[in-house]
């Protein structure tokens, strides 16, 4: 029975996952950035307003294991704030937009989007990330580096 269910959800999960991956900014020679008082050192922003924004373009942190998912998104967003100097606050909210990969044994992965609410402000934005494919890693429009990052 056990095997029944895997072979199942294998296949519900295959033909879900669309045979060419969508993604444009994968960059397999980038390089991750250095981790200094648990942010990423960005030093760049993005030229692409799509940076972050679109699931096409997200931001690649991979290839990552996904126990190491959350840790790295807090690198990422210790690193940044709002463009006015607002804190953010952020949260994941969903997964999204299968494709195939070869850094993950099933073959597939998936995106996550974050929440992203910049503090004294009603604005809220929506970014997707990949850990499963590199990618150069840089401050999405709309955001600015921390000072201290620099």
């Amino acid at each position: 029975m056990k095997i029944f269910a895997f072979l199942l959800l294998s296949i519900v999960f295959v033909s879900c996952t669309s045979t060419k991956s969508t993604i444009k900014n994968i960059d397999n020679s980038a390089v991750k950035p250095k981790i200094i008082n648990e942010a990423f050192e960005i030093t760049e922003y993005a030229n692409d307003s799509k940076y972050g924004y679109d699931a096409d373009y997200p931001i690649n942190l991979g290839p990552l294991t996904e126990n190491l998912e959350a840790l790295n998104i807090k690198y990422f967003f210790n690193s940044l704030e709002g463009a006015e100097g607002e804190s953010i606050n952020y949260k994941k909210t969903d997964t999204c937009c299968p494709f195939p990969t070869e850094t993950n044994l099933m073959g597939a992965g998936t995106l996550a989007i974050y929440e992203v609410i910049f503090s004294g402000t009603n604005k809220k934005v929506n970014l997707y990330f990949n850990i499963f494919e590199k990618g150069k890693i840089v401050c999405p429009k709309g955001f600015t580096i921390k000072k201290n990052n620099k």
